[in-house]
């Protein structure tokens, strides 16, 4: 049986590395459910509460607080976001020897405790993977899919970043290198401008595009998914840098694919040789958008169609 604890996310600092910031997402109800016996996972609730369920898997690193990028939106096209946090991450405590097929257990335990039969899921970044890895596996529980700047298999880029390459070495030859790296830059970003974390994922361009409120949300979700524990980006980073343990094949339902034509995080190359791998895949490249910046424009219309998705 699947044990079940919620509490208010006010009442844990999700800002532990030393930023006082708080907003509505961190006010929500937070649930935290056992998977299998395997471990305990976290969850919040954005959105209506009321509308269409779909699950938002984070980027990696990411938490949580991911689900308050969506929020407005998501109440005004009648859309219930699930934001899942991947064991690791946040207050996801780690489990030993994770690969991306038991996202689709924790996907069910988490829909299973939300009182939810099928679902829509939404996968940023490094969550691309993980969401492809749900309906892979556990295609009965998904509406569609859309993936947003993805992280592709590596077996499909021919020329991976410098940063990618250097962080999977790390990850499979020094993990404990890693998080003391990752350790000091989360006590940074806890006392830095949002600018800080933002560098990391958007060129001086795009950071111009982002608003004050989606800066300040990103710095959160990263300070939430590493003040506690490193193992989920050591982790995650290790298996985006190894063969999929899922086939693309498997992958029956719809897939959008959103993609920055200027992603230096995830080149535009891989999005669509992915398009290509999935069986129904559907690529849209966003002109001059980035890796953040996709998701930023591209989430209006992604919610608008997963809330008309029950007939409204």
């Amino acid at each position: 049986m699947a044990h079940r604890l919620s509490e208010r996310a006010s009442d844990r600092s999700s800002l532990e590395a030393g930023s006082t910031e708080t907003d509505a997402g961190e006010r929500n109800s937070v649930s935290t459910v056992t998977v299998d016996d395997r471990g305990a996972v976290a969850y919040a609730a954005y959105g209506d509460p009321d509308g269409t369920p779909v699950v938002a898997l984070h980027g990696a690193p990411g938490s949580l607080v991911f689900g308050q990028l969506f929020d407005d939106c998501a109440r005004e096209h009648g859309v219930r976001i699930l934001a899942v946090e991947r064991p690791g991450y946040g207050r996801s405590p780690p489990w030993p020897d994770r690969d991306l097929a038991d996202t689709g257990s924790i996907v069910a335990a988490v829909l299973a405790d939300a009182g939810v039969d099928r679902a829509g899921l939404i996968g940023f970044s490094g969550g691309g993977p993980h969401a492809l890895a749900v309906a892979a596996t556990h295609g009965d529980l998904v509406e569609r899919v859309d993936v947003v700047s993805g992280a592709p298999p590596w077996s499909r880029v021919s020329e991976k970043p410098a940063v990618h390459r250097f962080l999977g070495l790390l990850a499979t030859k020094t993990p404990s290198l890693l998080k003391g790296l990752l350790r000091g830059q989360t006590w940074a970003a806890g006392r830095l401008p949002p600018s800080f974390v933002l560098a990391q994922y958007t060129t001086a361009a795009e950071r111009a595009e982002i608003s004050a409120d989606a800066a300040a949300c990103v710095r959160r979700d990263f300070c939430e998914a590493l003040a506690t524990h490193r193992e989920g980006f050591v982790t995650e980073t290790r298996l985006f840098a190894t063969p999929w343990e899922v086939s693309l094949a498997a992958v029956e339902r719809p897939v959008r694919l959103w993609h920055g034509d200027g992603d230096a995080n995830a080149p535009l190359e891989g999005a669509r040789r992915l398009a290509n791998d999935l069986p129904n895949g559907d690529l849209t490249v966003l002109e001059g958008a980035g890796h953040l910046t996709a998701l930023l424009r591209s989430r209006e219309q992604v919610l608008r169609e997963h809330g008309r998705s029950d007939g409204k």
